[in-house]
C-alpha cells in the first residue's frame, strides 16, 4: 500500500513540476538561505512548539534534498530510491499510530521552511492533514516600509495577542480590525477559549467561502471573513450551522469579490450628469420613481446640531417633492437596536433610507443584504461595501479658507482648533484649516484640541488658558434652551464669543440631488458601471458646503475668501499643494505635486504648524470610541508602529484547529 501512495504522491509531483516550469517558476522548494542574509539567520527568536498550517510549511531552509520535492512537497525520486524508501516507510507509520514528532522550521513572512522533517511534511501534506506541530525559529525582517513587510508587523502585533498564525490579510489595519470587531481591546489578549472558537469560526467559513468559488479570488479567506464579519457579526459565525454561513456568505458576495480591489472604492466628487428622460423614460416613470423616503439619526434634532442640519435637509425636500415624495423622521435610533429602527422604516413603505450618522453604518449594511429591494445610503466616508452608498462634504474646502481668514486676524499670537473624532474627513479638514492659516500667516502655530477626549468646555479652555482667543470649534450648532452654542471660527474675548466664520453644510441641495438621480436611474447606473463601492464626496463646487462670514471679518480677509472660493469651486486651486510637510519635518508633498485623493480621505498625519496629536483610542470618551471604532483612521501609524519593541513573543502553542497532523 505505501508503494501505491508514493507512485501516487509522485505523480502529483512530476504535475506539479511540468505546471511551474510551464510558467517559468523553478519546480523546486524555495530555500529559505536565498532570502535571508546569513546574519539575520543568527537572529533568529525561539517560538518553542507551534502548531503550522501546513499551507504555510512552503520551503525549506538549506539547498540540501530541496530537489527531491517538487514545489507541492510532493516526491520527485524514483520509486527505487533509499529516499522512496523512507519515504513510504513514514507513509507506513503515519497509518498505523500518526505522525507525532514535531518537526524543526524556520518562520520568515509568516512563512515555514523545514530544517528537519520534509518527509514527514511530504506524508502529511499528501494525506491532507491541516496542521502539523514544529520547533519554531522565528526571522524577523528588516523593517523597510514595504507593504508586505508592514502587513507582517501587524500581523506579529495580532499574535502577540491571540498565538493565532492561520489567518491572512492583504489590506493594513485589518488586523485591529478583526481585533476591535472580536469585541476585544487593542491590547486585550486571547483565551484558550477564544483561540479554540475562533479556530472552528475560520474553518467554517473557510468552507463555505470556496464552496462559493473562493479559490478564484485573489484575496485571501480573511480578506473575506472580515467583510462578513462586518455585515452580519462575529457571534453569527458561532451560532449558524455551515449551511446556514454557506447561504449567508452567497448573499454577501460582491462586498467579498470587492476585497480583491487593490483600490475597491470609486469616489464620484460632483454630481454627474443625469440620465436623459425621453419616452421610454416616462413610460417607466411610476416603476423608478422615489414615493417614501425616510431619514433615520442616531440623535434628535433639539440637542444635535448634526440631526437638526440633517432634519433641515429632509424638510427641504420635503418641499421640493411636495406631491411626488413623503418623507418620515426617525430619531434618537441609537437608544435601541437601530436596525429594528431601519426595518420599521422599510415595513411603513420606505424604500429610499439616508441614515445620517457613521455610527449607524453596520446595521445600514445589514439591512440592505437583507432587502435589496431598497436603496440604503449612509453618511460617512472611506467604506468600501457594494450594497451601500455613503455621502459626505468635502469639508476641508471651506475648513481651508476659514484657516486662511483666521490667519489675516491672528497677527502673532497662536490659532486654537477643536475637532470632535479621528474619522475619515476631519483629518484632512484639521490639516486644510492649518494650512490656510499657513497660506497668510506662515509663523503663527495651530493648537489642536480634542472635543472627544474630555468634552468641548475642557477643550476650549485648556486653549483659553493658553492665551488663544481666536479658535475653530465645532462645525455645527448645537441647540440648547432656545440659544446656539459655539461653532466655526470664533474670538473669545472679555465680552464672551464672537462668531466671525462659519462652514454650512447644505444638506437639502444633496438630498435633493441624490433623490432627483434615483428617480432618473443614473443612480442604478453608476452601479451597474462600476464594480467597486460608491462613495459620494461633493464639495462647493456641487454647492452642498458653503462659508458664511459675520460682519466682524475685515472685507480684506471677506475678498480673499471670496477669491479663494473662485478658484477652489474652478478645480484651480486646493488646500493640499506641495510643497508640504508633515510634523517632524517630513516631506508628503514636493514642490509642483499635490496630494491625490486617496492620501486626502486617508490622511492620519497633522501639517508641521499644529501643535497637538492625534489622541489613541483608549482616551476617546464612549462615543469617539463607538465611532472610531467604525469611520476611524487607522491610530496605529508606521511611526507608533517601528517605535515598539519587535514583539516579546509568547511561546504558548496555538490552540489545535479540528485536525492536526497527528491526529490524521
Amino acid at each position: 500500500m505505501p508503494t501505491l501512495y508514493y507512485k501516487d504522491a509522485q505523480k502529483l509531483g512530476q504535475k506539479e513540476f511540468r505546471a511551474c516550469t510551464a510558467k517559468g517558476l523553478s519546480p523546486y522548494l524555495p530555500v529559505l538561505d536565498d532570502l535571508v542574509p546569513a546574519e539575520r539567520m543568527f537572529q533568529g527568536m525561539d517560538l518553542g512548539v507551534v502548531q503550522v498550517p501546513m499551507e504555510f510549511l512552503v520551503g525549506t531552509r538549506s539547498r540540501q534534498r530541496t530537489e527531491a520535492f517538487a514545489r507541492n512537497f510532493m516526491p520527485l525520486l524514483p520509486e527505487e530510491s533509499e529516499f522512496a524508501k523512507k519515504w513510504q516507510n513514514l507513509c507506513q507509520s503515519h497509518l498505523e499510530k500518526g505522525i507525532r514528532d514535531p518537526i524543526k522550521a524556520y518562520e520568515y513572512m509568516n512563512r515555514f521552511y523545514v530544517e528537519e522533517g520534509n518527509k514527514r511534511v511530504s506524508v502529511l501534506k499528501f494525506f491532507g492533514a491541516d496542521t502539523v506541530y514544529a520547533q519554531v525559529t522565528r526571522i524577523l525582517p528588516e523593517r523597510n516600509g514595504q507593504k508586505d513587510v508592514e502587513l507582517y508587523y501587524e500581523f506579529l502585533e495580532f499574535y502577540r495577542l491571540s498565538k493565532v498564525n492561520f489567518i491572512e490579510f492583504s489590506k493594513l489595519g485589518s488586523f485591529s480590525q478583526l481585533q476591535r470587531l472580536l469585541g476585544k481591546g487593542p491590547e486585550e489578549p486571547w483565551t484558550d477559549e477564544d483561540r479554540s472558537g475562533f479556530s472552528t469560526a475560520y474553518y467554517y467559513f473557510r468552507q463555505a467561502y470556496e464552496a462559493n468559488g473562493g479559490k478564484r479570488l485573489s484575496s485571501t479567506v480573511g480578506d473575506a471573513m472580515l467583510a462578513y464579519i462586518k455585515i452580519y457579526g462575529y457571534p453569527s459565525l458561532r451560532s449558524r450551522s455551515a449551511a446556514e454561513i454557506k447561504k449567508a456568505v452567497a448573499r454577501v458576495w460582491e462586498d467579498i469579490t470587492l476585497q480583491q480591489e487593490e483600490t475597491p472604492i470609486d469616489v464620484k466628487l460632483i454630481p454627474e450628469e443625469e440620465t436623459g428622460g425621453g419616452l421610454l423614460s416616462k413610460v417607466f416613470k411610476s416603476k423608478t420613481e422615489v414615493r417614501k423616503a425616510a431619514f433615520i439619526h442616531d440623535k434628535n434634532q433639539d440637542t444635535s446640531g448634526w440631526t437638526f442640519g440633517h432634519e433641515l435637509g429632509r424638510q427641504h425636500v420635503q418641499r421640493v417633492f411636495q406631491g411626488e415624495l413623503e418623507t418620515t423622521a426617525y430619531f434618537n435610533a441609537l437608544d435601541g437596536d437601530p436596525l429594528q429602527v431601519i426595518e420599521r422604516a422599510i415595513a411603513d413603505g420606505n424604500t429610499t433610507i439616508f441614515t445620517t450618522s457613521p455610527r449607524l453604518l453596520p446595521a445600514s449594511l445589514r439591512a440592505a443584504v437583507d432587502h435589496p429591494e431598497c436603496v440604503i445610503l449612509n453618511c460617512s466616508l472611506n467604506k468600501s461595501h457594494r450594497y451601500i452608498r455613503t455621502y459626505y462634504a468635502r469639508m476641508y474646502e471651506v475648513k481651508f479658507i476659514i484657516g486662511a481668514i483666521a490667519g489675516s486676524l491672528a497677527g502673532s499670537n497662536p490659532v486654537g482648533y477643536i475637532c470632535d473624532y479621528p474619522i475619515f474627513g476631519q483629518m484632512a479638514g484639521i490639516n486644510a484649516f492649518a494650512l490656510g492659516v499657513q497660506l497668510v500667516n506662515p509663523r503663527v502655530k495651530v493648537y489642536l484640541e480634542w472635543s472627544a477626549v474630555d468634552g468641548v468646555a475642557a477643550a476650549a479652555k485648556r486653549l483659553t488658558d493658553r492665551g488663544i482667543r481666536l479658535i475653530s470649534s465645532q462645525d455645527l450648532a448645537k441647540r440648547e434652551d432656545g440659544r446656539h452654542s459655539s461653532f466655526g471660527l470664533s474670538l473669545i474675548n472679555e465680552d464672551g464669543q464672537v462668531p466671525l466664520a462659519m462652514p454650512v453644510w447644505q444638506w437639502g441641495v444633496y438630498y435633493e440631488s441624490m433623490l432627483r438621480r434615483i428617480q432618473s436611474k443614473s443612480f442604478q447606473l453608476e452601479y451597474e458601471e462600476s464594480s467597486k463601492a460608491l462613495n459620494y464626496y461633493w464639495g462647493m463646487s456641487a454647492g452642498v458646503v458653503d462659508l458664511r462670514c459675520s460682519d466682524r471679518v475685515p472685507d480684506g480677509s471677506k475678498k480673499l475668501a471670496s477669491l479663494l472660493r473662485e478658484g477652489i469651486c474652478a478645480g484651480l486651486y486646493g488646500p493640499f499643494q506641495g510643497p508640504l510637510y508633515a510634523q517632524g519635518g517630513r516631506l508628503m508633498a514636493k514642490k509642483g505635486q499635490s496630494l491625490s485623493l486617496e492620501q486626502i480621505i486617508n490622511m492620519d498625519w497633522l501639517v508641521e504648524n499644529i501643535e497637538g496629536s492625534i489622541p489613541v483610542y483608549e482616551e476617546l470618551n464612549d462615543t469617539g470610541k463607538a465611532t472610531v471604532g467604525i469611520v476611524g483612521i487607522d491610530l496605529f501609524t508606521e511611526e507608533r508602529q517601528s517605535s515598539k519593541e519587535p514583539m516579546a513573543q509568547a511561546k504558548e502553542q496555538t490552540t489545535p484547529p479540528s485536525k492536526a497532523g497527528g491526529q490524521k
